[in-house]
């Protein structure tokens, strides 16, 4: 009876979890990839600023990321050269293709400032 009270309390722990989770905002923005060795700059935008490094990092441990150039750099010089860094963060957009637009801009903008490649 205790382990089945136990299976109840922790169920219901996970859907609680699950539906913070569910519920938290993601803040969209511009990051970008820096190589120590190489020198190289990659900078990107993502609607999700918290999962993207995540997602990049396992595409190039898997070598499935499709930016070349920066697979290429994860190849040669190994995940320790490489950095992430966010670059900018962008205030809460209402309509989502608004917040599509402005981050393609703020994109641009930092391939431009920084001289790296878009990804």
């Amino acid at each position: 009876m205790r382990r089945r009270a136990a299976n109840v309390v922790g169920k219901e722990d996970r859907k609680a979890a699950m539906a913070a989770y569910k519920e938290r905002k993601s803040v969209a923005g511009v990051f970008a990839v820096r190589c120590a060795s190489g020198g190289a700059v990659w900078v990107g935008g993502a609607p999700d600023l918290d999962k993207i490094q995540n997602r990049l990092w396992f595409q190039m441990k898997l070598g499935g990321c499709p930016h070349r150039s920066l697979q290429a750099a994860w190849n040669v010089h190994g995940a320790e050269s490489l950095s992430f860094e966010i670059v900018e963060r962008l205030e809460d957009e209402r309509l989502a293709f608004a917040r599509a637009a402005a981050l393609k801009a703020r994109v641009a903008h930092w391939v431009a400032v920084l001289g790296a490649e878009g990804i």
